[in-house]
């Protein structure tokens, strides 16, 4: 094998806890990550020495990303070079909550893996992963989980959402860092732990259950941010939330009409995208 193309998917949060600050500097906290339909594009071919080019002209500009990072992590491990060329079709908004950036770099071990024939485990691409952020590991395997710790301690779990999710990005890149620099830890209610315990999960549990820890501080430093919230709030969502730090923020609908009837409203200022999964359709 000299070639690979691989899909890279992008997540929400369904809830985001963050429980205690701990003694590492890290935080515990407990979330759902679901995976979208949305998704970069990576192709991986063999190559005389590595070179990432992308269609988005701010991943060309960068000197360094979770990619190159990760092809770095990898070549320690195994002691040999891994000289590859890499085509990056970025669909996923960059800095806007969705784990772009993290998925890239999970896909870019499976594809190296798999490339040069490292025969490196599960386990061991889930140690590097997690050297690279604490939601790296999720995307190896990306299915519905309830998370925990980090972000690393994961359950699968019975979650499958057939109604369209509007996803709404107004290009806001929010520092993940400052995010839990200026987090005020609060005591929740009702823990994600007892929602992902439910047979079945509807919509009505997920709105009784889940919040979004960083909205608060998000939206008053980018009201911007909150203004995309009270309009889908406003409209005939039946869930709406912020996903991780932000920007992105998305409304859960009981029908595709309703969410293209809102999806209008916002298409003109902002990225738009409909993760539709009956029928494995999106509508961007």
């Amino acid at each position: 094998m000299s070639k690979i193309t691989l899909k890279s998917p992008a997540k929400i949060n369904i809830g985001l806890n963050i429980i205690r600050k701990r003694n590492d500097g890290y935080h515990d906290l407990e979330t759902i990550f679901y995976p979208l339909l949305l998704n970069d594009i990576l192709t991986f071919e063999k190559a005389d020495e590595t070179n990432l080019k992308s269609n988005s002209n701010e991943i060309n500009s960068l000197q360094t990303n979770l990619i190159s990072t990760a092809i770095e992590f990898l070549e320690t491990i195994v002691d040999r070079k891994l000289n590859v060329k890499i085509y990056l079709e970025k669909n996923i908004p960059i800095g806007a909550g969705l784990g772009g950036g993290s998925s890239n770099a999970a896909v870019t071990l499976k594809a190296l893996n798999q490339l040069f024939e490292l025969n490196l485990t599960y386990d061991k691409l889930s140690e590097i992963a997690l050297k690279l952020g604490s939601d790296v590991p999720f995307f190896l395997e990306p299915f519905p989980c309830f998370a925990s710790s980090r972000g690393e301690i994961r359950k699968n779990i019975q979650l499958s959402l057939s109604q369209p999710i509007l996803i709404i990005n107004p290009g806001i890149h929010i520092s993940t860092k400052w995010a839990f620099q200026n987090l005020e830890l609060t005591s929740h209610k009702k823990s994600l732990i007892e929602l992902c315990e439910h047979s079945s999960i509807t919509i009505d549990d997920i709105k009784d259950y889940a919040t979004n820890d960083f909205e608060n501080i998000v939206f008053e430093k980018y009201p911007e941010i909150k203004s995309i919230k009270d309009k889908l709030d406003a409209s005939v969502a039946d869930f709406v939330s912020m996903t991780g730090t932000g920007s992105t923020v998305y409304g859960v609908f009981s029908n595709l009409q309703k969410a293209r009837w809102v999806k209008e409203d916002f298409d003109r200022s902002y990225f738009t995208y409909i993760n539709f999964p009956v029928n494995q359709g999106s509508i961007t």
